[in-house]
């Protein structure tokens, strides 16, 4: 089977399956529910989704090996195969995965040997690295086929998606309530921005604020925000000039970016853009 079979394969088994667990090792269960379902980093699960992938392709390679540089007969690039194929297919099933691959983040460039569970590697939370690594370890030692990890891994992310999309319509139906009230004054808007800026992983929010302040004002100005891009995506790979890009009123040329960053901007920075 193509990398592009296996995915079908493994997506259409997911959705047979979807309010049922076919893993039955209640550990191995328990690693998946979290690697799938921590937020705070998402490079786990893309990891684990892209060596289990080369692992189905190619059944004679090590899921532990996903770097050539290691130089083994059982090595593969996991790279390959995730910005190859798992890219696309995170897309089109709309699984809440990053857009980007895994083997770019700081923890998991550069390696030259197994991601064996011996191995301590530098990333947070530490537990999802962790509870990978033993993912890959179950798999390279038989203890569970790649196969049925890979639809557990996809069927926990599609319900995870479907959790969050009942969430999102549930919130929005909450504002349609709302609407024909008494619009908020300006102070309580500032009051709200303010509080949202102190949670955590509000990074997005300054972004949205200077696209919105766009939106409203665009037409008096001018000029036009183009479409943003995934959060998590690099400049270098989405060829964005910054968060926010502004081009004048019927053209693309983008005159206007805007970078937001979570400390005091340095020379270094303006000379990266």
């Amino acid at each position: 089977m193509t990398p592009e079979e296996i995915l079908q394969d493994i997506q259409q088994r997911a959705a047979a399956t979807l309010n049922a667990s076919i893993v039955t090792d209640p550990v191995i269960r328990e690693r998946v529910d979290y690697v799938c379902r921590c937020m705070g980093n998402r490079a786990g699960v893309r990891l684990l989704m892209s060596c289990l992938l080369g692992k189905l392709h190619k059944p004679n390679v090590d899921p532990r090996k996903p770097y050539t540089e290691i130089g083994e007969a059982d090595s593969f690039s996991g790279r390959t195969y995730d910005e190859h194929y798992l890219s696309r297919f995170i897309n089109e099933h709309r699984l809440p995965v990053n857009r980007t691959t895994a083997f770019l983040t700081p923890t998991l460039r550069n390696i030259d040997h197994a991601l064996t569970t011996d191995l301590e590697l530098v990333g947070r939370p530490r537990d999802l690295y962790k509870k990978t690594l033993e993912l890959l370890e179950d798999v390279a030692l038989q203890r569970i086929p790649a196969d049925v990890l890979f639809v557990e891994t996809v069927r926990v992310l599609m319900l995870l998606r479907d959790e969050n999309q009942a969430r999102m319509d549930s919130l929005l139906e909450a504002l349609d309530r709302t609407e024909g009230g008494l619009p908020l004054s300006s102070e309580a808007i500032v009051t709200l921005i303010s509080q949202h800026l102190a949670c955590r992983n509000a990074s997005r929010l300054p972004v949205l604020v200077v696209a919105a302040a766009y939106e409203a004002a665009g037409a008096r100005l001018s000029e036009s925000i183009l479409p943003l891009n995934s959060h998590n995506a690099a400049d270098l790979q989405t060829g964005s000039l910054g968060d926010v890009e502004i081009c004048l009123m019927g053209e693309d040329s983008v005159v206007t970016a805007y970078e937001m960053k979570m400390r005091r901007v340095t020379q270094d920075d303006i000379d990266a853009a």
